[in-house]
């Protein structure tokens, strides 16, 4: 079994997934404590999902023996890990598991936000419900003063901390008079500018290990000056505030309480951004499309950069099974007449189409302009 994290990466990799001939099980397990906080509730709201599983398996006309086989040998795989050890809540408000023995496939990913519980059966793995989540990005937020650094890791819904050292400075940030003061000063601010490198390299190294898409710092007003150049550029870059919080007592929860306002802030902007991208280039007849007709066939000529999606939109269409065209409903592929298989929603689809191209997959919660575009739109490449 492999743990995944959430990131671009993985989900790409996910969305190229086409196992010949067999069958992938994505199973997504809402885990938010205030409904399934005991094991045995989640326990059994597994069990729910792979019963009615079982059942569409057996009654499937259209699955050969062999996918008869191993989905019911995945679907065991499945109930043994739901009710073993491996399997815990671990903070997480939501997992999805991938599984397709045929392909060696046995991928879970815990996720921060609460996801609808589903199980679907189909020729890859599903990652459209991740998208969202995916969206929102991982923020980092350090707090910092004289003495203590503190790094907590999460998404606008859950902060987590992950790590936290003491130095050993005593004497204030501030600046004195001359004399034997002033040299303890300098000696002092020394020791200040060392922990702030301290903090900053722990921070960087762990960029290399986790993804920081944004980066809030807590400071007292006079330690934020001198901390941040002591930042990479990459972390400088990610800055997306300052957070006024107790850096030393604050739990988890008061600075995800003090940073939601900050989050918030910069969802608004980025997704009023890349709509105000969609919509120029649709005015200046250039880099923008709108419409599941005209963004399918973006997506088809890999011309997406940001493909924009009003939440739940489902829509019908027609996928080519030897081109992996994706199209609206037709009689035969445009591309090489290839066999077309139906589909009552292509926006998985067209979700995995964006991925493959390493488009960006935006789900803009707090603006409505993809009302009049039918729920679709995107920002082109060229």
């Amino acid at each position: 079994m492999q743990n995944t994290e959430l990131n671009r990466e993985s989900l790409r990799r996910l969305a190229e997934l086409r196992p010949e001939g067999a069958r992938v099980i994505s199973v997504f397990l809402d885990l938010d404590p205030s409904e399934f906080a005991t094991p045995q509730a989640r326990i059994t709201q597994a069990h729910s999902l792979l019963d009615d599983a079982g059942r569409r398996v057996d009654g499937d006309d259209g699955l050969g023996h062999e996918q008869v086989v191993a989905l019911r040998s995945d679907l065991d795989r499945l109930r043994s890990y739901f009710e073993g050890l491996e399997f815990e809540a671990g903070g997480a408000l939501g997992v999805a598991v991938f599984v397709c023995g045929p392909a060696d496939l046995f991928e879970t990913i815990q996720l921060p936000r609460r996801v609808q519980s589903a199980i679907v059966i189909d020729d890859s793995p599903l990652v459209e419900p991740l998208v969202d989540q995916l969206t929102q990005g991982t923020w980092a937020v350090l707090l910092v003063n004289t003495k203590t650094g503190r790094l907590l890791l999460g998404s606008r819904d859950r902060l987590q901390e992950v790590e936290s050292f003491r130095g050993e400075v005593e004497s204030p940030l501030v600046q004195s008079g001359g004399g034997s003061q002033a040299r303890n000063d300098r000696g002092a601010d020394n020791e200040y500018r060392d922990h702030f490198k301290q903090v900053a390299s722990v921070l960087f190294a762990l960029t290399k290990r986790v993804s920081m898409d944004r980066l809030l710092i807590g400071a007292p007003k006079e330690v934020y000056g001198a901390m941040e150049p002591e930042l990479h550029s990459y972390l400088q870059q990610r800055i997306a505030g300052h957070l006024s919080v107790d850096v030393e007592n604050a739990t988890p929860d008061d600075v995800h309480r003090a940073a939601l306002p900050l989050f918030e802030e910069d969802e608004r902007r980025r997704e009023r951004e890349a709509l105000d991208r969609m919509e120029q280039g649709i005015g200046t007849g250039g880099r923008g499309a709108a419409g599941l007709d005209e963004v399918l066939g973006a997506l088809n000529e890999r011309r997406v950069e940001i493909l924009l999606l009003a939440e739940g939109l489902s829509a019908s269409g027609v996928v080519c099974q030897s081109c992996g065209w994706v199209g609206p409903e037709v009689d035969a592929c445009p591309v090489d007449a290839g066999e077309l298989q139906r589909r009552k929603d292509v926006i998985e689809s067209a979700v995995e189409l964006a991925l493959e191209q390493s488009a960006e997959v935006m789900v803009p919660h707090h603006h409505d302009d993809l009302e009049r575009h039918g729920g679709i739109a995107a920002v082109l490449r060229f």
